[in-house]
């Protein structure tokens, strides 16, 4: 009975397949509300301020807690995280569904961004435990972040689709069986990865938990903003001025304590440094790229919303066979080679598209999309296996938090950067500004390449996932 209870237990495909489904359903309710914003302002009139805050509501507060949902994880066992999380994301999403008012959408939306960051952060690390071979867990990893550039790419699509056919509502009641399958299977076939038996259960830190979030959420604030008060405005300075303090107390009481939440001596290592700034640089041309292309198809082009969403499936099959692909290539050649080799591919496809936008044909551009897509999708298993390489297990947790946290931070600022030098004008504004945008793509898809070549390409001293802390082994970066 005992040996049975414990099979049943250690499926790592089925948990690997909740984690998935966690991760898809989040990344989906960061894109298919943008489709249900002129459907929510015929239902419930109000500002176009009020209808972006739809949106930047769930933003918010899952950028805000990525990190203290990350150290929890670590603290109480990722897949407790995980069911709490999926299951306030599931009420919440209720509660988006049968909102009366456009004020009661925006406060269940702002729950639902919190229940989106206690699922992200705690999915990537039950992968990463339940795969303790490294090659299981490269496999692993590349297959959940696939299923995140997937959902991502078709999240315009399957919104479109839904609020055409079924009406707004229905994108977040959808969101309620899927959360009840990912719950149940992760309670029934995840084992425990979090504090193992006999060992120190980590503090709250409680102060840098507060710290992280009112710095987070600030600085979120400030890049949500911007573009509709700018920059100079006394809300948007002031919540700059709120992230640097909070983030200088942050620094300071994370020196200070004896176990702290996000431990300094992370920050030493150049793998975790290059990782994160590589997530920023990552997101801010990925995210700024969807923003400006999808203006692009609708206001130049004449696109319908579904027509433009549709208009991404070449770049989403390349991401796709990017992510499959790319770990048999980390397995083989190291991470280091692979992101650097993705980071120029994606670079060149920008670069690539500077030309095509100008010109009418969709083929051309969808040649560079390829390209594009392909690099994109060999850099996101790649970045995310080097990342948990470079901590120990009992870290997995935060480092996912801090990874998500920075491409999170990162996707803000490139649509809220992308969006001002394109504008509002027509097509004689519109194009010069797009080609600036996609040439500042470029430019930071090279400067991952950089990062790459100089922060993973040394021997990391790390604890292998699954191991005994301090049983630290020598792993090569190719």
């Amino acid at each position: 009975m005992v040996s049975e209870n414990r099979t049943r237990r250690n499926r790592p495909g089925l948990t690997l397949f909740a984690a998935c489904l966690g991760l898809v359903v989040v990344t989906l309710d960061v894109s298919v509300v943008n489709v249900a914003t002129k459907a929510l302002g015929a239902e419930f009139g109000g500002s176009l301020s009020g209808l972006e805050w739809v949106i930047n509501g769930y933003t918010l507060t899952f950028a805000a807690f990525l990190l203290t949902a990350g150290a929890m994880g670590d603290r109480y066992d990722p897949r407790r995280i995980f069911a709490w999380g999926f299951a306030l994301f599931a009420v919440t999403s209720l509660a988006c569904g049968a909102a009366p008012s456009l004020v009661a959408l925006i406060a269940a939306r702002v729950l639902q961004g919190l229940g989106a960051a206690l699922i992200v952060p705690s999915s990537l690390s039950l992968v990463n435990g339940n795969h303790p071979e490294p090659a299981g867990r490269t496999r692993a990893v590349s297959l959940w972040a696939a299923a995140g550039g997937l959902a991502l790419a078709l999240g315009p699509v399957i919104g479109g689709l839904l609020v055409d056919s079924l009406g707004w509502r229905s994108i977040f009641y959808v969101n309620i069986p899927l959360a009840a399958v990912g719950i149940l299977l992760i309670r029934a076939y995840a084992r425990p990865t979090g504090t193992r038996d006999g060992s120190r259960r980590r503090s709250l830190d409680l102060p840098g938990q507060l710290l992280a979030v009112l710095g987070l959420g600030a600085l979120t604030g400030a890049v949500v903003e911007a573009n509709v008060l700018g920059w100079t405005s006394a809300t948007v300075l002031t919540c700059l001025l709120v992230t640097v303090l909070a983030a200088a107390g942050f620094v300071a009481v994370e020196r200070r304590s004896g176990d702290p939440m996000l431990p300094p001596h992370l920050f030493a290592r150049r793998a975790f440094k290059a990782t994160t700034l590589i997530g920023v640089l990552f997101n801010f041309s990925f995210y700024g790229l969807v923003f400006v292309l999808s203006l692009f198809f609708q206001q130049l082009r004449g696109y319908s919303p579904i027509a433009a969403g549709l208009a991404f499936l070449p770049m989403t099959a390349a991401v796709m066979s990017g992510n499959l692909s790319s770990g048999p290539l980390v397995r083989r050649f190291g991470a280091r080679r692979v992101l650097v080799v993705g980071s120029l591919l994606a670079a060149a496809g920008y670069l690539g598209l500077v030309p095509a936008v100008g010109t009418p044909s969709y083929p051309l551009m969808v040649a560079q999309f390829a390209v594009t897509g392909f690099g994109m999708g060999l850099i996101v298993p790649a970045m995310t296996n080097a990342m948990l390489g470079s901590v120990e297990p009992a870290n997995a947790g935060i480092a996912s938090g801090v990874l998500n946290a920075s491409r999170q931070l990162g996707g803000l600022v490139g649509v809220a950067v992308m969006g001002l030098l394109v504008g509002r004008g027509g097509s004689a504004e519109f194009l010069p500004g797009l080609r600036a945008a996609l040439l500042a793509a470029g430019v930071a898809l090279a400067l991952c390449a950089v990062l790459s070549a100089w922060g993973t390409g040394r021997r990391e001293s790390r604890v292998v996932a699954g191991a005994p802390q301090a049983e630290r082994v020598t792993v090569p970066s190719r």
